[in-house]
């Protein structure tokens, strides 16, 4: 169908994920179901010393020994390794990437691992604009939220002129291309979902 277009962008994806702190988790479930120290390693046989170096993740502990800890706490050693750390990207040290246009700079603000869920910043000078082919990402929907100043966004049927606190939805599938219609800076957000 003519709404099929050439051109698919993607991020760059770094494998690895998530970094694993099972330690911060296992203190946590402790203190929440109030057990002390001396009782994980009474049970255990565990040193309290071994124990609070394991929960400051300074020790990583042998497969045998988090499932001793597990059983003390009542879950799962899949639950402790399973789960994904709160991730914190500062804007300043957030990497810069390059999907193409003229007077952007974007920087990616989710960690590099994800792909369920990406979060573009982008700084779009006066003027600037993507490139005329239009192009879709590599996602399964996309949202432009303009934090600030004048954005458009540019598909097959239609120009969609986006002002400071409007937000668009399309589906990845969709072409498209943008253009910054002021004199003036725009701030806006990319976000890219995978469902």
């Amino acid at each position: 169908s003519s709404r099929r277009c050439g051109v698919v962008k993607s991020l760059p994806v770094e494998s690895g994920g998530y970094s694993s702190q099972p330690g911060r988790r296992l203190r946590a479930l402790r203190q929440q179901n109030r057990i002390t120290l001396d009782q994980v390693s009474q049970a255990t046989g565990l040193s309290k010393g071994f124990l609070s170096r394991v929960e400051r993740d300074v020790t990583s502990p042998s497969v045998a020994s988090l499932v001793t800890i597990c059983e003390v706490l009542g879950v799962s050693p899949g639950a402790i390794l399973d789960t994904p750390d709160t991730d914190v990207v500062h804007l300043d040290e957030a990497p810069l990437v390059d999907l193409g246009g003229e007077g952007i700079t974007e920087r990616l603000v989710t960690p590099r691992g994800r792909h369920e869920l990406r979060i573009l910043h982008a700084v779009v000078e006066g003027h600037g604009s993507g490139e005329s082919e239009l192009y879709t990402m590599d996602c399964t929907v996309e949202s432009v939220h303009v934090i600030a100043g004048e954005f458009t966004l540019q598909t097959p049927d239609q120009e969609i002129h986006l002002r400071t606190g409007d937000t668009a939805t399309l589906p990845g599938s969709e072409p498209h291309s943008w253009r910054n219609p002021s004199a003036e800076p725009a701030t806006v957000l990319w976000i890219l979902a995978n469902t």
